[in-house]
């Protein structure tokens, strides 16, 4: 198989998107995020945000022209209850308010404990995707980016692996209610997107695409290739279910060979993304082995894909991601910098001061240089190996997901 970096063209950075008079990209960011915290020792330590826009304030990228830093609202109840259940919505004000949480509703666990501001803490969140979304559809901003975001997990009834209220929904339902009439999500954590699959299992208006490590192995355990969709919205769901230890160039030979062809089919309006980032070698909480270099490449593909669909209209937001301090920081702000039009180049000094900062903090060597170059990979067009488990895993996903989107597939 011959080697390539993109089967698709590449859109060039600065292309003209749906903002008139608006910003480039909104980023939505408050210190308050920080308080959305399940104690030491949880894997979700709100550490690797706070490192995150500390790095990108050292590189420039937030002060920059046509960046515009939002501070984020809390959601109200009635906003929230656009997503989830009424009866849940007071279940965690009422753990919150320091009433014994419900475990039943996944309140209480080991996963999803009960801090004081719980409540206020997911809804700002939940608040920030919502707002988001609402900027990037009217047009007050092309691309807007929640690195706190992604907590794809959370049901409409319950917690769910650290993720209290899902905010990837709440942004997808925004532009639903501001009149979009397809919206494409693309998940790139290395846990399947279930929470968000499962909102819009039986919509036809939503395309989810999740690219996760496979269910037999990894929690959540769902989002096999068969997974396609209700039965009022055949081939809304996307699945792609990757073998444990995945590397870097097989994730993004994943990647290319299904999200371009299924997002052209569906030629969404918008796009919402998740860029967890646990997907790395570092990463304690599942078996991949991708390198920020790919998680900054797919990032950009998804970028090019928004210029190239939908007038650029992208919310982008964080995830997974538990190597706090090695891989986190570095990955976001790819996407914060892809998102503002100033993707940070191969060979970046690292800001010294930021580097100190890691030592005094976890006692680590942080990276001199950022690592931007293109991954080398085989395209899916260069040939299919059957005895190859990626080409298995791909091949699945196409042949289940491919008939139901008029997608045609030689292989």
């Amino acid at each position: 198989m011959a080697s390539s970096t993109s089967s698709h063209p590449p859109v060039q950075a600065g292309a003209p998107g749906s903002a008139s008079g608006g910003s480039q990209v909104q980023v939505l960011w408050s210190p308050d995020f920080l308080q959305y915290d399940f104690g030491p020792g949880h894997p979700m330590a709100p550490t690797r945000l706070d490192l995150t826009v500390d790095l990108v304030r050292s590189l420039g990228i937030t002060e920059a022209d046509g960046v515009d830093v939002v501070e984020p609202v809390s959601a109200d109840d009635a906003t929230i209850a656009r997503v989830h259940d009424v009866a849940y919505i007071q279940a965690v004000r009422a753990a919150a308010a320091g009433e014994e949480p419900d475990l039943s509703v996944g309140l209480g666990t080991v996963d999803d404990p009960v801090f004081p501001d719980i409540h206020v803490a997911a809804a700002r969140i939940f608040g920030a995707s919502w707002d988001a979304a609402g900027a990037v559809w009217s047009g007050r901003t092309q691309h807007a980016v929640n690195v706190a975001g992604g907590m794809h997990h959370a049901m409409p009834g319950a917690a769910s692996g650290f993720c209290v209220y899902n905010d990837a929904v709440a942004a997808i339902r925004r532009l639903l209610d501001d009149g979009a009439e397809r919206v494409a999500y693309v998940d790139l954590d290395a846990h399947h997107g279930d929470g968000v699959e499962t909102a819009f299992w039986n919509d036809p208006r939503v395309l989810t695409v999740s690219v996760h490590q496979s269910p037999a192995t990894l929690f959540p355990g769902t989002g096999y290739a068969t997974d396609t969709g209700g039965p009022q919205a055949p081939g809304s769901a996307v699945n792609i279910a990757l073998p444990s230890r995945t590397t870097g160039a097989e994730w993004l030979r994943a990647v290319d060979a299904v999200v371009p062809e299924v997002l052209r089919a569906f030629e969404p309006q918008a796009v919402v993304s998740q860029h967890g980032c646990d997907s790395h070698s570092l990463d304690p909480l599942s078996d991949m082995r991708v390198s920020v270099r790919a998680q900054a490449q797919a990032a950009r593909w998804i970028h090019d894909l928004t210029h190239e669909l939908c007038d650029g209209r992208w919310v982008a937001l964080g995830g997974g991601g538990y190597a706090v301090v090695e891989v986190v920081p570095f990955a976001w702000a790819h996407v914060l910098g892809i998102a503002a039009h100033r993707p940070i180049p191969d060979g970046t000094p690292v800001p010294d001061a930021w580097r100190e900062r890691v030592r005094d903090l976890a006692e680590l060597e942080p990276p001199e240089v950022f690592e931007a170059a293109d991954v080398e990979f085989a395209a899916w067009d260069d040939g299919f190996d059957p005895d190859l488990g990626i080409d298995r895993a791909i091949q699945a996903t196409r042949k289940a997901a491919f008939p139901l989107l008029g997608i045609h597939d030689p292989f």
